[in-house]
């Protein structure tokens, strides 16, 4: 079946994702840095730098020594040190605390999953409500990373937003392939909007928001709501999403020995989740490609020193030109995960107020106490 035309019709969600998968999709002409590809051979002999704050957490990181993550089995590599054990160790040499950030009140709890109970964290602000709601997946590739490698953003957006966040585990690759992933992710979704006032949350104030792996949830879970008749998110925040299957993109050039994300681990990455190279033509995995019309309003986060850069441009420039209202920025100087380093990094904070700013504008423009201080 032709793609583009079947999502317009409001084919399946099952439809799509076996179509998808066996069809390269509807073909746009390439957008922003990915259309330079071939013309980037430059860039592969100057990779960026990291700036002061972004280097004494990459120099901390590599003080933890690390194994490389393509060389391991995935049950080894949820083992290695992280980015956010870096940023506890610099926090620490700094004479800092390293306790996490409060918010009004902090609960686990199982919430229904796809194919049985996922793992969920939700962050409540101090008072009564009803707050705005944001869904939020955590990266690692699909493969590594859990709600604890991510707990410092959802305490950030609790407060700087004023918002319930809801943090929503995944089962992951290789032991659950595409679309396992996106399947619970969209489970989790829609339990939120069926319980979010239960939560001191508003059902009709739900975004999505994700980092890396989580950004192209986040999409894919935007996309799955208006291909299959479920409420809209009033707002999507996409923190260097995973957004294609292209790895010779010139930010991949850039980048192909960055830390703490390159292209070696990317590559594993779509090893460890995906079924076969096929998957990566699949919408909900290639986003740039994908049908993006209709969907809510986005806020676009890049880092310079990431091989998802370029795919990222792509997609704000995809969304763009597909209708949908978009708020851009690339962090120059900044790596990989830097979004939720905001104890250490000034640019994490700054990408944190982009991040609140679209949300509030999703939410209806509602200012927060956080937000005027």
């Amino acid at each position: 079946m032709d793609l583009r035309n079947a999502l317009h019709r409001g084919t399946s969600l099952a439809l799509l994702v076996a179509a998808a998968a066996c069809s390269p999709g509807g073909q746009r002409a390439d957008t922003g840095e990915t259309a330079m590809a071939d013309s980037s051979k430059a860039s592969m002999a100057t990779p960026p730098a990291p700036d002061q704050q972004m280097q004494a957490v990459l120099t901390e990181l590599a003080a933890l020594n690390p194994k490389p993550i393509p060389e391991l089995p995935a049950a080894e590599a949820r083992k290695q040190p992280t980015p956010a054990d870096a940023v506890k160790a610099l926090l620490k040499k700094q004479g800092k605390s390293t306790a996490p950030e409060p918010v009004g009140s902090v609960v686990n709890r199982k919430i229904p999953g796809a194919a049985g109970p996922i793992a969920a964290r939700i962050y409540t602000p101090k008072g009564t409500g009803p707050f705005p709601v944001v869904v939020y997946y955590h990266g690692g590739g699909w493969v590594i990373a859990d709600l604890d490698t991510y707990d410092a953003s959802p305490r950030a957006l609790t407060n700087l937003a004023n918002a319930v966040v809801v943090s929503a585990n995944y089962r992951q690759g290789p032991e659950h392939k595409f679309p396992a992933a996106h399947q619970d992710a969209f489970a989790a979704y829609r339990w939120v909007l069926a319980n979010a006032k239960s939560l001191k949350g508003d059902p009709s104030k739900v975004a999505v928001m994700g980092e890396s792996a989580g950004g192209n949830l986040a999409a894919a879970v935007a996309m799955m709501a208006r291909d299959s008749g479920v409420q809209m998110p009033v707002h999507q925040v996409l923190v260097y999403p995973i957004a294609g299957y292209d790895v010779n993109t010139p930010s991949y050039q850039e980048n192909a020995q960055a830390k703490p994300l390159n292209k070696a681990m990317m590559q594993w990455f779509f090893d460890q989740y995906l079924r076969s190279p096929e998957d990566g033509k699949n919408p909900l995995i290639d986003l740039v490609h994908a049908d993006l019309q209709r969907l809510p309003s986005a806020t676009v986060i890049t880092a310079q020193i990431d091989p998802l850069r370029s795919e990222g441009k792509a997609l704000s420039d995809a969304l763009r030109n597909d209708g949908v209202d978009v708020d851009y920025r690339n962090y120059d100087g900044a790596a990989h995960e830097f979004f939720g380093m905001g104890p250490v990094l000034d640019d994490a904070k700054a990408a944190q107020q982009q991040a609140v700013a679209g949300l509030q504008k999703g939410f209806g423009g509602m200012r927060t106490e956080s937000a005027q201080r």
